[in-house]
């Protein structure tokens, strides 16, 4: 599938720090996945990373619309969701690192990061296990009359998973503050989705359960943002759960090592082409909001983060050995 035709000319009504900040966490984003896969190609991480390289402009856009008490549920591909709820990018690293001042001491690593304080409630290896875990969250919310808005973001490829229609269903018929984020990148590990369903579009799926649904351009932070927005309000609301379905695309294989035989070539460069960064940047500059300049130097400062917190990491202690079943069993 090619990417949708871009829009630059005329930007959306929005406010510019609103722009300029999802720019500067897409830069973010995209500086940590970057220096993560070349770590883990140089064997200085261990374990089994996933990164979400070209589809930043989700993570960004859906969690700046969200309070700091929101939760947050995500999946095996979940470096950027976290980082853009706000984990400490320090604590993010040395987490990959397997160190013990990571986030979950080093004993979590890439696809099981969690930081409660901040409503994230963690990363999982299993497929669509963030909408249980998310609906839950919803419930409670609803139960003690929080406020709080649950999102499970997960792959299209989830959407064939039980868990994905069980979610679904509950959320509608007890209306669960639930925004469902679905990363579309057309890939469900080395398959291609749309030859895997006679519905390929995951929106049209909701009907059937009384959910409302809407499709957007996931490579458009602030088109993501818009829909997310306006979905948490409708949850928060007590209208009952929303799903955002974002179009995206992963520029790296499932996992890092992947050579992606399964992807044709031209495929990869038009949505390369599309650039979550070139596409808010171009509106930032096309509106005189900000200089190339600028958003060079936002981006030179995400580099100059990520190299701090690598150089912490390589120089943090291990896990002593003694803690090896320390917050892992519960009596």
């Amino acid at each position: 599938m090619s990417p949708p035709a871009s829009t630059l000319d005329e930007p959306p009504p929005g406010h510019a720090a609103t722009r300029r900040a999802l720019f500067a966490t897409i830069a973010l984003i995209r500086a940590f996945e970057t220096a993560v896969a070349e770590l883990y190609r140089d064997g200085d991480i261990p374990g089994f990373v996933h990164t979400s390289l070209g589809q930043e402009a989700v993570a960004a856009g859906v969690c700046a619309a969200l309070r700091p008490d929101d939760y947050i549920a995500t999946t095996h591909r979940g470096h950027g969701h976290v980082l853009a709820k706000g984990v400490d990018v320090d604590g993010m690293m040395a987490e990959l690192f397997a160190r013990a001042d990571g986030l979950c001491r080093g004993k979590g690593g890439s696809m099981h990061v969690a930081d409660p304080r901040l409503g994230v409630l963690g990363a999982n290896a299993i497929v669509g296990a963030s909408l249980p875990l998310a609906t839950g969250a919803a419930l409670s919310s609803k139960m003690l009359g929080q406020g709080r808005v649950a999102v499970a973001f997960f792959g299209e490829g989830a959407v064939n998973q039980g868990a994905f229609h069980e979610a679904l269903n509950l959320a509608a018929i007890w209306d669960l503050p639930l925004l469902l984020v679905c990363e579309n990148n057309f890939y469900a590990e080395f398959s291609d989705s749309r030859r895997m369903s006679r519905v390929p579009r995951v929106a049209d799926r909701c009907p059937a359960y009384g959910v409302e649904a809407t499709v957007v351009d996931g490579n458009d932070a602030e088109a993501v943002h818009d829909a997310a927005r306006e979905a948490a309000e409708r949850c928060r609301e007590g209208r009952g759960p929303v799903l955002v379905e974002a179009e995206t695309y992963r520029w790296h294989g499932h996992y890092e090592g992947d050579a992606q035989p399964y992807k044709p070539a031209e495929e990869v460069e038009a949505w390369r082409e599309r650039d979550p960064l070139v596409v808010l940047g171009a509106r930032l500059t096309g509106s005189g909001e900000a200089t190339g300049e600028e958003l060079d130097g936002i981006r030179e400062q995400a580099r100059e983060r990520v190299a701090a917190a690598v150089a912490r990491a390589r120089a943090a202690d291990p896990p002593p050995l003694e803690e090896a079943f320390a917050h892992v069993l519960h009596d």
